[in-house]
């Protein structure tokens, strides 16, 4: 037997000795499994560079296009030390790893190339892990990372709005879905039919776009990390209690939104959309596809959709994600738009939570009081805001809440997880509500645009509630109004 294929016996066992000794829970659909993954094969090569690592995966799972060949060449041709490391990957982790990344979505609408992550969301990993490459390449040879945009957002939102410009702005994009279980993902699926650009896909590509500038913009002098160090620092950190996200000062997967706001709300994001598009058209040799004179429009009219629901908008965990058991009885519709913004604070729970478990555990311990204790339908807030970065849907926009006596038909019930009535919520939590929560609303027709903001005390007699330094704080909000 030659040496190569000596070698290549050597791979093939390999391979299928770490197939059937693979830990348990790494074939989990959660990130966390997937940074074990991605550790192990790390630890098993010693000196394997985070971008030999993404580019192996890359070429395992063959998603090469023309668009990353131009951009970032070919995932085939590697150099002699990436051949070795790629064959290295290929047999310890070829299964998994295809499966994991390659996105696609079933004829029965489930979504597959997601994971879920550790705060709740869910994230497709090839516009990521895209990301991630163009920023490790441009770190590498000193360049300008001009392929992060088209390659995690750009060429998705672009066609996207292309191939749908017949239906509402609003399903253009999106959309979200659900787990079969948080706690152990297997199936994730869509709330409706699928666009190109999935809630999945626009959170995996914002989170690339963020992690790829971060590693492009590192200092000369500085190495990058390995890639489940660089994966372990967004997605799996600890939030201190009673500061929640005020007190984090690098880039965290809950702020994902905003970051990828201050990157790309600078640029012409209309121009970056459409040179996106002219390069896909060269590339795929459609560049007749530019003389349609509505394209112009509809990128236009996608990004104005964009901006509202992905930037404007906080995320929202929706009911089915915390968990929550179903409305008893038939929900009742609201008249829209409303009125009135009511504030809350839980009172109990009555510490902040600091994550998606935390958070979820106080909404079903919420809803489980309001419909057993108190008889009610269902959890009576309209939406409820955790520390930990996101906003927790209950009755929602479209459905009659029980929150504030007398006045649940002509307002939202907002309340902060906690008891305010000595401390403040932390300031990202009281910007959530004030500035992103009532800005969605009044965007997307639930509330007027010349809303008032009430504490709940001062409508119903008998309660403190938003907490006495709570209600101090709302008193100087724009839309508060003394009664």
């Amino acid at each position: 037997m030659t040496l190569f294929g000596l070698s290549y016996f050597v791979l093939a066992l390999s391979y299928f000795c770490a197939v059937y000794s693979r830990p348990a829970g790494v074939h989990l659909r959660n990130m966390e499994s997937f940074i074990q993954a991605v550790q192990q094969v790390e630890d098993s090569n010693p000196g394997l560079s985070p971008l030999a690592m993404v580019r192996a995966m890359q070429r395992t799972a063959g998603h090469d296009d023309e668009m990353t060949i131009h951009f970032l060449g070919s995932s085939q041709n590697l150099s002699d030390g990436e051949v070795l490391e790629t064959a290295i990957l290929n047999a310890t982790s070829f299964s998994f790893f295809d499966k994991a990344i390659h996105h696609i979505v079933t004829d029965f609408g489930e979504e597959r190339g997601v994971v879920l992550s550790p705060d709740g969301t869910t994230v497709a990993l090839a516009p990521l892990l895209l990301g991630i490459e163009s920023g490790l390449k441009a770190k590498m040879e000193g360049t300008l990372a001009i392929a992060i945009f088209p390659l995690t957002l750009g060429r998705t939102l672009g066609l996207s709005f292309l191939s749908l410009q017949d239906i509402p702005p609003s399903y253009r994009l999106g959309p979200n879905g659900c787990w079969d279980d948080v706690d152990h993902p297997k199936v994730f699926k869509l709330s409706r039919p699928a666009t190109l650009a999935t809630d999945a896909v626009i959170n995996g590509g914002m989170d690339g776009l963020i992690l790829g500038m971060d590693i492009s913009n590192l200092p000369a002098y500085e190495r990058p990390q390995a890639l489940s160090e660089i994966l372990k620092g967004y997605y799996s950190f600890t939030l201190n209690e009673g500061q929640g996200l005020d007190a984090v000062r690098g880039h965290v997967s809950p702020r994902r939104r905003e970051i990828s706001r201050s990157i790309l709300e600078p640029l012409d994001l209309h121009s970056q959309v459409m040179e996106t598009l002219a390069l896909v058209w060269k590339l795929e040799k459609t560049e007749w596809f530019a003389m349609d004179t509505g394209v112009r429009k509809a990128v236009k009219d996608g990004l104005q959709t964009f901006v509202h629901k992905y930037w404007d908008c906080p995320q929202i965990i929706s009911r089915c994600q915390w968990g929550a058991k179903a409305h008893r009885g038939t929900p009742i519709p609201l008249s829209l738009p409303l009125q009135f913004l009511y504030v809350h604070h839980t009172y109990e729970p009555s510490s902040p939570c600091l994550s998606f478990p935390m958070c979820s555990r106080n909404m079903r311990s919420m809803q489980r009081f309001h419909q057993e204790e108190r008889g009610w339908s269902d959890i009576g807030y309209s939406f409820v805001v955790g520390s930990d970065g996101y906003v927790y849907e209950g009755s929602g926009w479209k459905h009659l809440g029980r929150h504030t006596r007398g006045h649940n038909e002509v307002g939202y019930g907002v309340s902060i997880i906690g008891n305010y009535t000595a401390t403040l919520p932390s300031r990202h939590a009281m910007d959530m509500l004030r500035h992103r929560l009532a800005r969605c609303a009044v965007n997307g027709g639930e509330l007027v645009a010349n809303f008032t903001i009430h504490g709940h005390r001062q409508v119903v007699t008998y309660t403190t509630c938003p907490g006495d330094a709570f209600f101090a704080e709302i008193r100087s909000w724009e839309h508060f109004r003394e009664l």
